[in-house]
């Protein structure tokens, strides 16, 4: 058994992971540094490169990290929806939710800057592809259950459509010079839902 597998390495790549996830959501790939990680979860500088082979390796188990809490929040959100029709405000704040982030419900324009540059920058990372199109699917699976319980069934097509629509919407409003992306978003949903 190496100390990596022990339940206090195990814990410690934990916490590497968890404070890289949170510089990631703070300051975007640049602020997931060695050094960075490493003081935030109170560790060895050197454990960051003894419990991950690379820096990419690391940033990538961040990613996943907050991802899947993002899918598990948004999945628990889902147990508690029985399925009968909903209003179109509540499911596009369900929806709005998983695409821009809860933490946009209280118009945090950073929060979602940085969860988009974070999807427009994996592309220049390519050891992140794979785990960007699992996720990816797995986000669409949960969109089209929240569609499918409250009663507006969408299909996959569909989908994507209104996805690129709120996309679009959030990139357009970022540039504004007093950006509310989730306002925008909500807009155009609610145009193609109502």
């Amino acid at each position: 058994m190496t100390s990596a597998s022990t339940p206090k390495g195990e814990r410690r790549r934990q916490a590497l992971v968890e404070a890289a996830a949170e510089l990631l959501a703070e300051g975007g790939f640049e602020a997931v540094r060695h050094r960075a990680v490493a003081e935030r979860a109170g560790l060895p500088l050197a454990s960051t490169t003894y419990y991950f082979s690379s820096l990419d390796d690391l940033t990538a188990a961040a990613v996943e990290h907050e991802s899947r809490k993002e899918l598990d929040d948004a999945r628990a959100e889902l147990d508690t929806l029985a399925e009968r029709p909903r209003g179109t405000e509540v499911v596009t704040e369900l929806v709005l939710d998983l695409l821009l982030g809860a933490r946009s419900r209280d118009g945090g324009v950073e929060s979602v800057l940085l969860r988009y540059e974070r999807f427009v920058g994996s592309p220049r990372r390519p050891y992140l592809a794979p785990l960007m199109r699992e996720l990816g699917a797995e986000l669409q699976d949960l969109l089209v259950e929240i569609f499918t319980r409250s009663g507006m069934p969408v299909d996959r097509e569909r989908l994507r459509v209104l996805t690129f629509l709120v996309d679009g919407a959030v990139v357009n409003a970022l540039i504004e010079s007093a950006p509310d992306p989730r306002a925008a978003a909500r807009r155009v949903l609610r145009a193609q839902l109502g």
